[in-house]
């Protein structure tokens, strides 16, 4: 899940909420979408590798 902050940034946060706090859990700040989406792909790759 990514949300642009207010500095211009985006932040990719994990699909779930994290049982302990309750937020999800931040999983990278990237200047540019594509950079979240690219590294959300890789997240996405090792955990089923």
């Amino acid at each position: 899940m990514i949300r642009k902050l207010r500095s211009g940034e985006h932040r990719l946060y994990s699909r779930k909420v994290n049982p302990k706090t309750g937020k999800r859990r931040n999983l990278g700040t990237f200047k540019s979408r594509a950079a979240a989406e690219k590294h959300e792909r890789d997240v996405q790759y090792f955990k089923r590798h």
